[in-house]
């Protein structure tokens, strides 16, 4: 039986798992066209004459800004860095301290290393983007002001 758990665990992990996170993203946005369809048909029947276009801008998904979108690279950057510090740590207590088997130690830190070059990697391309896109940033600002 534990044989039967030890090769099913990374098939439901490497195949499964990402099958099903596809799968509920389509559905996510799929239900979110039909909520606007039927919004837009529903508007429709109750007054003929309506304009479709300035009701699909209200109710469309505004998209983010390059100033959103550099800080959540930021906040990405520094969960996953801190994540990576966190199972370095534990990786290393574990050797120190040898509470579990003798693989512990060496996934963690694995692991760790992982995330933590990914947190950098993010971190790398949160600065470089907001030294490159300053000018974008300033004015996409100024056009937001203007518009409000």
């Amino acid at each position: 039986m534990e044989h039967l758990f030890r090769i099913l665990v990374p098939i439901a992990i490497c195949c499964v798992l990402p099958i099903m996170l596809v799968w509920f993203s389509v559905r996510k946005k799929m239900n979110k066209t039909n909520q606007r369809t039927q919004i837009v048909l529903a508007a429709l029947e109750k007054n003929p004459g309506m304009d479709i276009e300035e009701l699909m801008k209200k109710i469309s998904h505004k998209p983010m800004l390059l100033k959103e979108k550099l800080l959540t690279k930021l906040l990405w950057g520094c969960l996953t860095t801190l994540l990576g510090i966190g199972l370095i740590g534990l990786g290393a207590w574990l050797g120190y301290v040898g509470g579990g088997g003798t693989d512990d130690p060496f996934a963690s830190v694995c692991f760790g290393l992982i995330a933590l070059g990914v947190g950098i990697a993010f971190l790398i391309n949160y600065f470089v983007g907001k030294k490159m896109l300053a000018k974008e940033i300033e004015a996409e600002e100024k056009m937001l002001m203007g518009e409000a």
